[in-house]
């Protein structure tokens, strides 16, 4: 682990840890990945132990540091890195590490060589990323496909209820880490929750507590995700109320019944058919 690609303010003493890392950008469809991190950071009340050193992963012109000026003080620069948060087994049962933080844009392999050799510090038992990708399914469709490093780490994730994954195309940081990792000799898991293609603007709070209890249960420690089902309660109503108040969202919906399931859609797909919510209602 390079000192120039990492900041750390202490290496938290773990075993058999979980290692769980959510990016911003590809694969974050309806703020799955990074509404994730922020939950279980917050819900786990886990301690902020590092930082990747943006400089080395991040075109700023690309992603620009976000500036805080208050009554003419400049009072914070935030840089679009990563973060990396701990909590122990005393606490929830097993001890979890958590990323969080921006898909780096370039040096994935140096990138990913810094999350492993941390990895070998704590002594993790496993890497899993979590991710959402759009498909043709409906809003309330809760389906989580998985990519794992061997046959025994799938067929418990198949146990929990996941799907598979066939895919051949462009990727995403999370697969240069599960490559890089199983080369290494760590287990891997890839956690891909499908995410409506027609609906934007809207964190899907649905399918973070459904993807939290996935992963919860399946890797064996506490986590209530009580507070994500009732707050989706609500954002549920309001896209219902939303789709029964306008026809073109209704028809949107009937021809995609009509569909679903039969194409995974891609990321950068634009469609006149897209749902921007924050046009009929604010969350």
């Amino acid at each position: 682990m390079k000192k120039e690609t990492i900041e750390l303010k202490y290496v938290p003493e773990m075993e058999d840890a979980l290692f769980i890392a959510c990016f911003e950008g590809w694969g974050n469809a309806l703020e799955v990945s990074k509404g994730m991190a922020d939950f279980l950071i917050k819900e786990l009340d886990a301690e902020l132990f590092a930082k990747i050193n943006p400089d080395r992963f991040s075109l700023h012109k690309e992603r620009r540091p976000l500036v805080t000026v208050e009554e003419g003080i400049l009072t914070g620069l935030h840089s679009p890195g990563c973060e990396l948060y701990a909590v122990t087994k005393d606490r929830v049962g097993r001890d979890i590490v958590i990323l969080r933080g921006a898909e780096p844009d370039m040096e994935w392999f140096l990138f990913t060589e810094t999350i492993l050799g941390l990895c070998r510090e704590i002594k993790a038992a496993i890497v899993v990323s979590c991710a959402g990708l759009l498909d043709n399914i409906l809003h309330t469709d809760k389906i989580i496909s998985v990519v794992a490093s061997n046959e025994d780490l799938l067929l418990s994730l198949r146990d929990q209820g996941a799907s598979v994954i066939n895919y051949q195309g462009p990727s995403s940081i999370h697969s240069t880490l599960h490559s890089e990792a199983k080369k290494a000799g760590f287990d891997c898991v890839g956690m891909y929750c499908h995410c409506p293609y027609y609906l934007q603007g809207v964190t899907h709070f649905g399918l973070l507590a459904y993807m939290g209890d996935f992963l919860s249960n399946w890797a064996g420690f506490e986590l209530d995700t009580a507070e994500l089902s009732a707050a989706w309660k609500g954002v549920n109503k309001q896209i219902q109320e939303a789709i029964n108040n306008n026809s073109d969202l209704k028809d949107t919906i009937a021809e995609m019944k009509k569909t679903r399931g039969q194409e995974r859609v891609d990321s950068d797909k634009k469609s006149e058919k897209v749902i921007k919510l924050e046009d009929y209602f604010r969350i």
